[in-house]
């Protein structure tokens, strides 16, 4: 089973406020057969690190109406646990890793690990760069190669849905198991001088300190793929919600995407809508608004 349905912890029960940005709602219900969402920052709110009540009625109303409901993250799977135990409602599957491993309970996989020469490049800078920490992240292990006081701090940001840390070496690990993503403690610049190095990375933000570096041709899109594929939908029938950089392919692809109130401004110039901030009913405000709900 992806998520356990445990009694969460709710405070937000105000669905009906202005929102930020006037687009005119659809005048018959979109075609709407699949729903993805980030997680933090989306899904769970910085400010209390819970999912508002609004929200899991939300979720519990599209799946009533017959559309599937899909995790769509950088986390990687056992990073999640933190949080959808939290979450009475079982998702119909997951995007994970930015789009590079991808699941649900019924079998499907597919997945996408990094090239073995790029994760070697990578690893070779981060020797040449001692003091910069950065997170490896394979499908149920994700390692630091240090720890740092940057790393210390985000971690903090995150609250009660930080996952436990781990420190491994990576030049023995990623030689046996497959890498998914590495997210080094870098500034733009010298994420610009890595991917250089590499054949096939890219790298996507969803916070200031650091990026996620994945495969160039992967991301959250091809994670959506794969599943649209797996049941035949267009891109016109999904819709997507998110609020960091990582988000903004994710929200341009998808047939209506709707960036958070709270959103960074990548996702928001990507998004067809912007909604109210996550602890401000966000979701279920956007939902009403295109008569998805």
């Amino acid at each position: 089973m992806i998520v356990r349905t445990l009694e969460t912890d709710i405070n937000s029960q105000h669905y009906e406020t202005e929102h930020r940005m006037t687009v005119t709602a659809p005048s018959d219900r979109p075609d709407v057969r699949a729903a993805f969402f980030d997680i933090d920052g989306t899904l769970t709110s910085f400010v209390t690190h819970i999912v508002p009540r609004s929200t899991i009625d939300a979720l519990h109303r599209l799946q009533d109406r017959g559309i599937k409901v899909f995790i769509c993250t950088g986390r990687a799977p056992s990073h999640m646990t933190v949080v959808l135990e939290t979450i009475p409602v079982h998702f119909d599957g997951i995007v994970g890793l930015n789009g590079q491993y991808c699941f649900d309970d019924h079998g499907f996989l597919e997945k996408q690990p990094l090239d073995a020469d790029d994760i070697a490049v990578v690893t070779r800078w981060l020797d040449e760069h001692p003091d910069v920490c950065a997170n490896y992240c394979e499908k149920d292990y994700v390692y630091f190669n240090q720890v740092t006081d940057a790393m210390r701090a985000t971690w903090a940001q995150l609250g009660k849905t930080a996952p436990k840390v781990f420190v491994d070496d990576p030049h023995v690990r990623t030689l046996t198991h497959e890498t998914f993503q590495i997210s080094p403690y870098i500034t733009p610049e010298q994420e610009a001088e890595v991917t250089s190095l590499c054949r096939n990375i890219m790298g996507v933000r969803w916070h200031p300190d650091f990026t996620d570096l994945i495969p160039a041709n992967g991301g959250k899109p091809e994670g959506m793929k794969r599943f649209m594929r797996h049941y035949g939908w267009t891109r016109e029938q999904t819709i997507a919600f998110g609020d960091g950089g990582n988000d903004a392919a994710m929200l341009e692809f998808a047939g209506i995407g709707v960036a958070m109130g709270n959103a960074t401004e990548p996702a928001k110039r990507a998004a067809d809508y912007i909604t109210d901030d996550v602890d401000h009913d966000g979701i279920m405000n956007a939902l009403r608004h295109f008569r998805v709900l």
